[in-house]
């Protein structure tokens, strides 16, 4: 019984540890990567603003600056997860899907007003629009 008490302590330390590992690895790979992310902001401010818009450069510290000041003015801090820019979508329930089915059933008959009224209504449209304009002038 000693030894089984024993190897779930030390299972439960291990898994502890191997937590514990595992944030502090993440947190320096997070830090790398702002800090390369923010070497590459600053890199390419500097080699393309100056040329293209006649901007002086700027330091590693201004280039984190501009970064999170452009995530406060643009991106916010909502706390929402990941799923954020996908586009809401409505559910469709069985009254809209008949709403939706009715209004396309009208396009059946779109093809034999064209040709009986449509071409002439657009014609007389032209034609009145042109009088309109040599009046104008």
């Amino acid at each position: 019984m000693k030894d089984y008490v024993e190897h779930q302590v030390k299972s439960k330390f291990e898994r502890v540890v191997k937590k514990v590992f595992k944030i502090i690895c993440i947190c320096i790979l997070v830090f790398l990567f702002l800090l390369l992310f923010g070497y590459g902001f600053m890199y390419l401010w500097n080699w393309l603003m100056p040329d293209i818009f006649g901007l002086k450069t700027i330091t590693y510290w201004q280039a984190v600056g501009i970064l999170v000041l452009a995530k406060i003015l643009f991106g916010g801090f909502s706390g929402r997860k990941s799923g954020k820019g996908k586009p809401s979508r409505k559910k469709c329930g069985p009254g809209r899907k008949m709403k939706l089915k009715s209004d396309f059933s009208k396009w059946k008959h779109y093809d034999s007003f064209w040709q009986e009224e449509g071409e002439q209504a657009y014609n007389d449209f032209v034609a009145r629009k042109t009088q309109e304009n040599n009046d104008t002038n």
